[in-house]
């Protein structure tokens, strides 16, 4: 493939709750690489080995993670975990790992934003991580909720990234905000947004690939699907040079703006403050 084109595949995968599904994303990743051996890269959802469990927290790395090292080398591809427990200390993070076709380690992200109040005991990270294939792109990690908060993709795209990889486990009914703010995403930065999400029946499904201009390039429906998609990475730097369809320039815009946003700075805010604790409703 031409170094500007890299193909990709998310894998909107029917997994099990709180039990093993290792084997079943083995298969399905060599079964892509089958079907596509010009695959390069695959990820997968958040969570997708043990489900919502942090009973399987373990310290990194560990037996799963070098399994899906193996299952890197073995496929030859890029990979995406979708997300595993992390046990550190007295601290559980969500961590998303990805491993070049050599199975070595290139990049992990800890989750900067649990669900809370309901993904309770897990710690927030810290730091927004990017890596970058050779000759191909800077990509950056965010894990589900993380994309709810504008300032986590902005920092990837600061430091580069042109593909957001996004693998989510959503069930619950705001999957339609989910995909807006994933096309929004796209467009003020001027990104591909890959938003892996589970199948039925942990998942409500619904994965979406959003280009730089925030157009859907391909939406899944609810059922397992194997979604392949050439990434097209000269096309990305037309739209950050001139504009998606000629029109806007966004990252030259933040970039060259002299004003700063006080409310990134260290300072408290009395409206915020004046919301109440991060906790969960009780009824009325």
């Amino acid at each position: 493939m031409s170094d500007n084109i890299f193909t990709l595949a998310g894998l909107q995968l029917n997994l099990s709750a709180n039990t093993d599904n290792f084997e079943h994303i083995e298969a399905q990743v060599m079964a892509a690489k089958r079907r596509y051996p010009h695959l390069q890269m695959v990820v997968i959802p958040e969570l997708a080995t043990f489900g919502p469990a942090p009973r399987y927290a373990a310290k990194l790395p560990c037996k799963t993670d070098k399994k899906f090292q193996q299952l890197a080398r073995d496929a030859s591809i890029w990979l995406c975990n979708g997300s595993l427990f992390e046990r550190d200390g007295d601290h559980i993070y969500n961590t998303a790992s990805v491993y070049n076709p050599q199975g070595e380690v290139v990049c992990r992200h800890r989750k900067l934003y649990p669900f809370l109040p309901y993904e309770e005991g897990i710690s927030a990270g810290t730091e927004a991580q990017v890596f970058t294939i050779p000759g191909v792109a800077t990509f950056g990690v965010s894990i589900c909720y993380d994309l709810w908060f504008p300032e986590t993709t902005r920092s990837l795209v600061w430091q580069g990234a042109e593909v957001i990889l996004h693998p989510t486990l959503t069930n619950t009914i705001d999957r339609d905000t989910e995909l807006a703010i994933a096309r929004a995403s796209a467009a003020t930065n001027q990104a591909y947004v890959i938003s892996v999400n589970a199948a039925a029946s942990i998942g409500v499904g619904r994965s979406i690939i959003a280009g730089p201009g925030g157009e859907v390039i391909h939406q899944a429906g609810d059922q397992h699907e194997m979604i392949l998609i050439d990434l097209d990475l000269n096309y990305l730097r037309r739209v950050r040079e001139n504009g998606w369809h000629s029109l806007g320039q966004p990252l030259k815009s933040f970039r060259d703006a002299a004003h700063s946003f006080p409310q990134y700075q260290a300072q408290r805010s009395a409206s915020l403050d004046a919301l109440g604790p991060l906790a969960k409703p009780k009824t009325s």
